[in-house]
């Protein structure tokens, strides 16, 4: 019941505080390239980049044909975007507390609102590339569909998810400084065994299974039933959807569960 209970202390710290948390992810991201000309237009260059190497290196080099149907990057990129954004946003929330110490000192500010900070500037960033897909879609003959709208579905499933993560990831960060390098690693690690650059109907059902725990799996493949495949999130077996809730709430329960307990010590390791 107290996990529960600080479940609802959490979202409505979020709730109370949605204008300053909005302006102090604003702010974060401007913060972020405030010292280069372009300013934020460097958050999209890198993304860009990595999409026409994966292109060139799958499709040019490798010679790769088409995925299910549609061409390689019309499959690609909702998928490596839906990724891209998830290890961008996890990363910067688990050094979050430490980049924010100056807030955690402030005895009236909700210190829980730190890892949504950087989850919500990188949101900014990725919502703006659904206007890039819909454009590659577009160019190779994909057009626009109502399946489009359920690619907001998946990315609230994402942001449950990374909120649950940032405040558990965040939360022991100050007190074991390694814990950046592991997620780090985690999230590269994860890159290859989520279906990005590979079609998982080319593996055996039983490794499908195996990778289908990874959470990840459940949003890049939901990010290509609402832009490429036009299949509704309901289609899916019960199981799934089934899997990938109970595993995000409990992940929210125990995030918010760990934050509270660590938080009082926050001021004597910053």
């Amino acid at each position: 019941m107290s996990m529960i209970k600080n479940q609802f202390i959490f979202l409505q710290d979020i709730f109370q505080n949605r204008k300053m948390l909005i302006q102090l992810s604003m702010n974060d991201l401007k913060a972020r390239f405030a010292s280069s000309i372009m300013g934020a237009f460097w958050a999209y260059v890198q993304p860009l980049m990595t999409m026409l190497v994966m292109w060139f290196v799958f499709q040019v080099a490798l010679n790769n044909g088409d995925v299910n149907g549609y061409p390689f990057i019309v499959w690609f990129v909702p998928g490596f975007l839906a990724w891209n954004f998830f290890s961008e946003a996890i990363n910067m929330a688990t050094n979050s507390v430490r980049d924010y110490s100056y807030l955690v000192r402030k005895i009236n500010f909700k210190v829980s609102l730190i890892p949504l900070v950087k989850i919500l500037s990188c949101s900014f960033v990725h919502l703006a590339f659904f206007f890039l897909i819909i454009f590659i879609n577009l160019i190779y003959g994909v057009g626009l569909s109502v399946y489009n709208l359920q690619a907001i579905y998946y990315f609230l499933c994402m942001m449950i998810l990374l909120c649950g993560l940032g405040w558990l990831v965040s939360a022991i960060a100050p007190f074991a400084p390694d814990v950046a390098a592991i997620v780090n690693i985690i999230v590269g690690m994860g890159f290859w065994a989520t279906p990005i650059c590979w079609n998982p109907d080319t593996i055996a059902p039983s490794i499908q299974m195996i990778l289908k725990l990874n959470p990840m799996y459940y949003i890049c493949q939901g990010y290509r039933d609402s832009f490429v495949f036009h299949r509704w999130f309901w289609e899916n077996t019960w199981q799934m959807n089934a899997y990938f809730w109970t595993f995000t709430i409990l992940v929210f329960l125990l995030g918010t569960f760990v934050f509270k307990k660590m938080r009082p010590q926050f001021a004597d390791v910053l």
